[in-house]
């Protein structure tokens, strides 16, 4: 039984990436999966809910193979380094493409949208952790929100993800003044004791 679900599983992924979300019906599915149509709706009771859970595990698998390249990062730089070859890599494996339908899907689809909204949060967790690490001791650690800085990021990559497929060139400008601002970022953590001083007193009467 858990073979079967798998399958469908596995089904479900497949089609989203050769035919989208309009061919993700039951019977796509289940052909994909070579089993019947009828045991989607006994295993997961609608199609809506065998996408929901393939969406969770595909990006469970994916945010677990990078999970070791997140921890050793070090720097924005880096950062950004793991997002492209992220970007990179999903783009050649069509889950881009997958990742397109579901939010596409999600955006009037009020079944799908709880679930995509899962998925991305997986992907957050994990940049949120390395933004607290390497901010820890920045001197703009005091004004930075941790949070809404690590869903800024992951909208930035997910956004450069989509629209690489339409304008490359254009990604690729967006990539490289991200990476601008890198260098500006990692020149502020290298001030010395005065300066950063100096640059904490700034920004406190700065967000007051």
């Amino acid at each position: 039984m858990a073979d079967t679900k798998e399958r469908l599983v596995d089904g479900a992924i497949k089609v989203l990436g050769s035919d989208g979300l309009a061919g993700a019906s039951a019977r796509a599915i289940a052909t994909a999966a070579g089993v019947n149509q009828a045991l989607v709706f006994y295993h997961f009771g609608s199609v809506d809910q065998l996408l929901s859970v393939a969406c969770r595990q595909a990006t469970e698998s994916r945010v677990a193979l990078y999970r070791e390249r997140f921890t050793a990062v070090a720097s924005i730089g880096e950062l950004l380094d793991v997002g492209r070859q992220l970007e990179l890599t999903e783009r050649a494996e069509g889950n881009v493409a997958i990742l397109a339908q579901l939010l596409a899907g999600a955006q009037t689809d009020e079944r799908l949208a709880p679930a995509v909204a899962v998925c991305l949060d997986l992907w957050i967790t994990e940049i949120e952790a390395v933004l607290r690490r390497i901010t820890a001791t920045s001197p703009v650690a005091d004004i930075i929100d941790v949070p809404g800085l690590a869903r800024i990021v992951a909208s930035t990559f997910i956004g450069l993800e989509l629209f690489g497929g339409v304008d490359p060139s254009g990604a690729a400008a967006a990539i490289a003044a991200l990476e601008r601002l890198a260098v500006l970022v990692e020149v502020v953590d290298g001030l010395g004791p005065v300066a950063r001083r100096a640059l904490k007193a700034t920004l406190r009467k700065a967000t007051k």
